[in-house]
């Protein structure tokens, strides 16, 4: 059975850095896919809600010359007949599909528990713990925060760029703090990599969770644990480092005697507050 056009556009993005604007035109073709070969550059810019000139940037973000050569290249490998719907996925399960395959990824990846282990050996040690995330990796950094902070005495979010990042890692420094986490994703800014930059020439070690092993973060990263995020809608997703997060937290948990001790003072106190409506 070949396959359907809406797939086999999807496949010829991936792979690709796509901006959102990017995104939305590859989330319009995939939808039209049967149309997209035919569609001129304006036509596409129309549908997609987009400029003109953003649809000719798509084409070359793809490797192509420009728009002519992405659309002669659809109508090469268009099918001579549509394929049936039956057993297809539209661009939202796709997006989900892909996913549950990063997600399979990170668990391959995890069979060798030994990096996740020194990871979280690593943590457990730094007095303070500063955990780095900026822009779209602030949502990580908050939630490993606010959980590492039921069981570790001294956590110290930094998810605000500005003139006051260094003085932040500077004091976490000077409290005795040994290590740095960092939550990296795309678009990786460049304040991020000057800040880690910084937290190594302070003495800090610095441990990154990030999209790849290639990210621009790499270089000062003591240990880089990667873990893909999706691309298949006009902003990625991130399942696969917030489920890492979360084993991070539990390798830490395992190098802190009493955190144990801790979850179960903080289950006595929210009972006795009345914190939860269950």
């Amino acid at each position: 059975m070949s396959e359907n056009p809406g797939a086999r556009l999807q496949h010829l993005f991936e792979g690709h850095r796509l901006t959102p604007t990017q995104r939305r035109i590859a989330h319009c073709m995939v939808r039209r896919a049967a149309d997209a070969p035919f569609l001129s550059s304006v036509e596409l810019a129309e549908l997609a809600g987009v400029s003109q000139p953003s649809v000719t940037r798509f084409a070359v973000a793809l490797g192509f010359d420009g728009y002519p050569a992405l659309r002669r290249h659809l109508r090469e490998v268009a099918p001579a007949e549509p394929a049936a719907a039956d057993g297809t996925y539209n661009a939202y399960q796709q997006a989900v599909h892909a996913e549950i395959e990063n997600l399979r990824h990170l668990a391959a990846l995890l069979a060798d528990p030994e990096p996740v282990e020194r990871a979280g050996r690593l943590l457990a040690a730094s007095r303070p713990l500063p955990v780095l995330g900026l822009r779209a990796a602030a949502a990580q950094a908050r939630g490993f925060a606010y959980f590492a902070a039921k069981v570790h005495p001294d956590v110290r979010l930094l998810d605000e760029g500005g003139s006051m990042l260094a003085d932040r890692i500077d004091g976490a420094r000077r409290a005795g703090a040994t290590t740095l986490l960092c939550f990296a994703l795309p678009r990786h800014p460049k304040e991020v990599v000057e800040a880690l930059a910084y937290a190594k020439e302070s003495g800090l070690g610095v441990v990154t969770v990030a999209d790849s092993a290639f990210a621009p973060v790499a270089r000062h990263s003591d240990l880089l644990l990667p873990a893909a995020v999706g691309t298949g809608l006009a902003f990625d997703t991130a399942c696969s480092p917030m489920l890492l997060g979360r084993v991070l937290l539990e390798a830490m948990c395992d190098g802190l005697p009493d955190a144990q001790v801790r979850l179960e003072a903080f289950d006595v106190q929210a009972a006795a507050r009345g914190l939860f409506a269950e």
